[in-house]
């Protein structure tokens, strides 16, 4: 079969080379890994259009030509009943891709290949990328890809993304199926005999009145299936007549579905049956070795702890030195600006020394702890780790309304919480979908994390990796208490259920685990040189002007409004100014302190007791996020919820910090 290469891009696409392929594929098998290697820095991240699903896009070569890769939302079929479910089979009818990749686990394989059994019966020519052979392997599972080749008769690519296996077999065999160089006759799956009849009356019915660019048979399908989105599309496109006798059909015979996915397992059975081999009854793989541990209710919980208690160890005994060379670089460079500046105007030294480099130039500073939670976040994503540490919340998560699945784009908050507000659209139902969004922004960011690894020994010294991992528990109570109040008070409904793929144990592979890292700490450098930096130089203004010093200055009044709140919490008002920049950007928290205070380690504890650092720590840990996530949550939920998430924000933290202040005043004299 020859497939003539595409001469049009879609809109939304700025690459520029002829061939259009997508990598589709179940969560965790291997996608991202296989999108990252081929494509490297060539990517482009942002939405689609209209959507806040994350859209990936990049360059890859192969000899003299290019492709350009578009990774698809990762989906376990191609009905839509998810947001990255619609996208991905939107993109797939609608833009036509010239290939698509499907990835499968080589060890899960019966379950990765339903998604196969829906791409099959669209246009677009399908090629196997047979993933994670070596995890099988592992698990005492062998598959012969060319026994599979011959039964689905379509091109199976062996891989082991992890290890660099298998990219330049998959490229050549993209080249070849384009060049018609390899056979493609591709083994569909039917339904059974009981409905086939009934498929041809639907199709001879709604042929004629299919809109392009969707196949009228797979539409005919996808109404036997019951798809509301297919459903509705064609209520609209029938003359209503006709729309009545197509009802009255698919009320006939609503089994269909059943009988339909029914026929896909036979199939998928069917076409694995010679071509894998399995280990003998009673003995286990690896994963579930791990997982009587790892997913133990008591065992399990341990290790979680063990592994957060880890991360921010490693963070502190790392990071902080390098942290703390790179204030003194900074300090020296800012000196050095003030001595080469000494005989111009005194603004423009300051500007420079104070407002820029004391600012923006110390968030700099976070770069060795963002480097290492950043990385940490990877590893555990790529190793299988996080879907057990959903596994593990789902109890949790219940006494709060919600399921183990909300765990996921929570935890995505410990990187950003921009990504666990939109990360939110995984779930099925509005109600846990608000109530998940509505708690994202209480999880500590790695900018909130970063100032509390900054101000915690300041005050604290060694016992500072204690205070984080206590300010760490107390906003997971925080978690629990303001969901247990929405659960019970706000949003009260129906719990759903919740199914999730645990994907087996790999081993990371480093370059998908450098290109998280390098994407987000670029992101973070991108952010520091233009919201940050507009930031700490509006506060360096506002300090320094009217005349000249901070003592009288606009920031100084604005701060000595506050001065009777910041009592309440044991603190001065260039505190709570900190506080109120950090609305921008958490980050600016210690941009500020380093323009009000300059040597702010050395001063903070002179003017701040132990038990006011405490509670303004607490406070800055619950306070509302900053102005990006509000954007989303707006974005997202509507300007009512967002502002009833930012109230109750704003009551917990500065209550929450005012009570640990005079708790601790009494209890230890702090």
């Amino acid at each position: 079969m020859t497939v003539q290469p595409r001469t049009e891009l879609p809109p939304e696409l700025t690459c520029t080379a002829p061939v259009v392929i997508a990598l589709a594929g179940q969560p965790n098998v291997g996608k991202s890994t296989i999108f990252n290697m081929l494509t490297g820095l060539n990517q482009h991240v942002g939405n689609w259009p209209g959507k806040t699903v994350e859209r990936k896009s990049g360059l890859c070569s192969q000899g003299e030509g290019a492709f350009t890769l578009i990774d698809l939302p990762g989906t376990y079929s191609l009905t839509a009943n998810s947001e990255e479910e619609r996208i991905a089979r939107d993109f797939i009818v609608r833009e036509r891709p010239d290939v698509v990749i499907a990835v499968v686990d080589a060890a899960i394989l019966e379950r990765s290949l339903y998604l196969l059994t829906e791409l099959l019966l669209l246009p677009a020519p399908v090629i196997l990328a047979l993933n994670m052979l070596d995890v099988a392997e592992q698990e005492g599972i062998h598959v012969e890809p060319a026994v599979l080749e011959a039964a689905l008769g379509i091109p199976v690519v062996p891989m082991s993304a992890a290890r660099g296996m298998g990219f330049t077999e998959l490229l050549e065999t993209v080249r070849k199926l384009l060049a018609g160089e390899i056979p493609y006759h591709p083994q569909r799956p039917t339904i059974r005999k009981e409905h086939e009849l009934v498929l041809g009356q639907l199709l001879t019915l709604i042929e004629p009145h299919v809109p392009q660019p969707y196949p009228a048979d797979w539409v005919a399908l996808k109404l036997l299936e019951g798809d509301d989105e297919i459903t509705a599309l064609m209520q609209a496109q029938l003359p209503p007549e006709l729309w009545t006798q197509v009802h009255a059909l698919l009320h006939q015979h609503e089994d269909a579905i059943l009988d339909i996915a029914g026929a896909r397992y036979e199939w998928i059975e069917r076409m694995v049956r010679a071509a894998v081999v399995r280990p003998r009854l009673g003995q286990m793989g690896l994963t579930a070795r791990l997982d009587t541990v790892f997913t133990h209710p008591l065992w399990g919980t341990l290790v979680l702890l063990g592994v957060l208690g880890g991360v921010f160890g490693v963070t502190y005994a790392l990071g902080s030195p390098l942290q703390e060379a790179l204030s003194a670089l900074i300090e020296a460079l800012a000196e050095g600006i003030r001595q080469a500046l000494a005989g111009a105007p005194p603004w423009l030294g300051a500007l420079l020394a104070d407002g820029v480099m004391g600012g923006a130039g110390m968030v700099i500073t976070f770069l060795p702890i963002l480097l290492i939670f950043f990385t940490a976040l990877a590893l555990l994503e790529d190793t299988g780790y996080m879907a057990r540490i959903a596994y593990l919340a789902d109890q949790v998560m219940h006494a709060i309304g919600l399921h183990g699945k909300s765990f996921v784009p929570l935890l995505l908050g410990f990187g950003c919480n921009v990504p666990a507000v939109l990360g939110s659209r995984i779930i099925e139902t509005r109600r846990a979908r608000l109530l998940t969004l509505l708690l994202a922004p209480l999880i500590p960011c790695t900018a909130r994390m970063a100032v509390v690894a900054v101000l915690a020994p300041v005050f604290f010294g060694g016992a500072a990796v204690w205070v984080s991992w206590g300010l760490v528990a107390l906003n997971g109570l925080a978690v629990f208490a303001v969901g247990l109040l929405l659960h019970r008070v706000i949003l009260r409904g129906e719990q759903v259920a919740f199914i999730m793929e645990l994907p087996l144990y790999h081993l990371p592979n480093a370059r998908t685990v450098a290109l998280y890292v390098w994407n987000n700490l670029v992101a973070f450098l991108r952010k520091a040189g233009t919201v940050i930096l507009g930031v700490s130089v509006g506060v360096w203004a506002l300090s320094y002007f009217p005349h000249g010093e901070v003592t009288g200055s606009y920031l100084a009044t604005a701060g000595q409004w506050l001065e009777p709140l910041g009592r309440l919490l044991g603190v001065p008002w260039q505190m709570m100014a900190a506080l109120l920049t950090s609305f921008v950007a958490k980050e600016n928290t210690i941009a500020t302190l380093s323009i009000l205070y300059g040597d702010f380690q050395t001063i903070l504890p002179q003017v701040m007791s132990p038990a006011a650092a405490l509670g303004y720590l607490v406070t800055q840990m619950l306070f509302i996020p900053c102005v990006a996530t509000v954007v989303v949550m707006q974005q997202e939920a509507g300007t009512r919820w967002m502002a009833l998430g930012l109230g109750l924000l704003l009551v917990l933290s500065l209550g929450g910090g005012i009570a640990v202040y005079h708790l601790a005043v009494l209890a230890w004299g702090l």
